[in-house]
């Protein structure tokens, strides 16, 4: 018992419950009134009376009057307005919010300072040279981002054209991407493959995929079977549908050769302003992975691990081919509600493709489990099998889709002005030609020549994509923007999926 009255005043227990009734003899109204007293009630008017306006046949009430009506008991002393009541309540509850708004974000604050003192520095202080393949925007971008991180580190860039190569050296700037950016000093341009690569810990492959095979080819014999590959290319090969997880072992005849996809929305410029950026790196091997995490963060750039790359690199080649989709919508004036729509379908597409291949893996494995036979077996089996075995080689994780190398990279190409394969669609949208678009351009539009793969490889695996269809169709000058649009209206109306 003791206890119970120690717990009473806080639970505002024994309220005292009265009623009476009165009617109103020109109408059917009925009044009833409620009268509810809470003697632990923490204010000094502990007393309420709930007014209960009934009314029978068609008579009606005042409009200007509520229904129900919460008011102090008229003989209670000292009454206090509900009114005040209730503002002390919202006051209170405001406190109360902001108190916990507070002590959310210090925790969050105190897990992030004890994080930060425990992770490790020691993958930077061991580098001593890091290598990157090319001279265009984002390979220049990267190659300043890395070098900031450390004086004594050298970072070497490997390219083709001798005037940028002088520019970098000489001026400290990339005379055709960034000709108003400082370059680190410790940044050092090349055209010879054997002293950029000779002695590196790391290299950034910043090359078009189209090009990849062809250049790594020509420089394997000076490449360590060791050197950890960090793809910045996104795209895949026209011909043979392959990715740069794919082409880079293959092109240096070494499939052991370790190897990182880098993806993300990140503009070069933003990165050379130091604009804050979030990019992720998938490998398969997580050591490797948070090597190269701890290599590439910094105050301005945060960098997450993924072990989906498969999903990394499919997100990362499919967005461009949406990018174009989405300047087009942008040429052609047809408004914001579209490019949602256009943008949301054009999601799903590649959610569809990407993941198709797990979807697949799990029905077979469900299928030898409720059999109860052994799973080697089966997957010897599918060995056999060519189609089933692409399957298995596929199979993009959902979450990867709609995190940084998928639905943020998306985002970023199709709504902002800096996207190359948008800037090709908002000139296809407007009426230009292909060609005369491509031959204005000083950089490469990745989705431009990735777009008939992506529709070559939604075939091998038997995936409908209206929209990257028809922007494939479009860059073949096959499909005019405007009857693009008709088409893909007069499709039939079908459950989202």
């Amino acid at each position: 018992m003791a206890a119970s009255n120690s717990i009473e005043p806080r639970l505002f227990l024994n309220p005292i419950f009265t009623t009476s009734t009165t009617t109103n003899s020109s109408t059917s109204l009925h009044i009833q009134n409620f009268k509810l007293k809470l003697p632990h009630f923490p204010t000094k008017n502990p007393t309420l009376v709930f007014t209960l306006n009934s009314s029978s046949g068609s008579a009606t009430t005042n409009n200007n009057n509520d229904n129900t009506i919460i008011t102090p008991y008229p003989d209670d002393p000292d009454p206090e307005p509900v009114s005040a009541v209730s503002s002390e309540i919202r006051t209170r509850d405001g406190r109360d919010r902001r108190k916990i708004v507070k002590v959310a974000w210090e925790k969050l604050v105190r897990w992030s300072r004890t994080w930060r003192s425990k992770a490790k520095t020691d993958i930077l202080e061991r580098t001593n040279k890091v290598v990157v393949l090319g001279g265009g925007s984002f390979g220049t971008a990267m190659a300043a981002h890395v070098a900031n991180k450390k004086s004594q580190l050298k970072v070497y860039m490997l390219m083709r054209d001798p005037a940028v190569c002088q520019s970098i050296n000489e001026k400290h700037c990339n005379c055709r991407y960034f000709p108003e950016q400082k370059l680190p000093e410790n940044v050092i341009a090349t055209t010879d493959a054997k002293t950029a690569l000779l002695g590196a810990d790391y290299c950034l492959h910043a090359m078009p995929v189209q090009f990849s095979s062809s250049f790594l080819e020509g420089i394997s014999d000076y490449v360590d079977p060791g050197l950890p590959f960090i793809s910045l290319s996104k795209g895949l090969e026209l011909n043979t549908l392959r990715m740069m997880s794919q082409i880079i072992p293959q092109a240096l005849r070494n499939p052991r050769q370790p190897f990182i996809a880098l993806s993300g929305p990140s503009f070069a410029l933003e990165l050379m302003n130091k604009l804050p950026t979030a990019m992720v790196v998938a490998s398969k091997d997580r050591k490797l992975a948070n090597a190269v995490q701890q290599l590439l963060a910094s105050k301005h750039l945060r960098i997450s691990t993924s072990s989906d790359v498969t999903g990394v690199e499919i997100a990362g080649a499919l967005k461009n081919v949406l990018a174009i989709a989405a300047g087009i919508v942008v040429g052609m004036n047809l408004g914001n509600n579209s490019m949602a729509a256009l943008v949301a379908q054009g999601c799903s597409e590649i959610r569809w493709l990407a993941t198709k291949a797990a979807t697949q893996l799990n029905s077979i494995c469900l299928h030898c489990l409720l059999e109860k036979k052994m799973l080697f077996p089966v997957f010897a089996s599918l060995s056999q099998n060519l189609p089933l075995l692409h399957f298995l080689k596929m199979g993009a994780k959902p979450t990867t889709i709609t995190g940084l190398s998928g639905t943020g990279d998306i985002m970023l190409t199709c709504f902002v002005n800096l996207s190359r394969n948008r800037t090709v669609g908002v000139r296809l949208g407007s009426g230009e030609k292909l060609d005369d678009i491509l031959s204005s351009m000083n950089q490469v539009a990745e989705g431009v020549s990735t777009a008939g793969a992506v529709i070559a490889l939604a075939q091998k695996y038997n995936v409908k994509m209206p929209v990257l269809t028809a922007v494939a169709r479009i860059i073949d000058n096959e499909l005019t923007p405007k009857k693009a649009v008709l088409e893909l209206m007069s499709l039939p109306q079908v459950e989202e999926v």
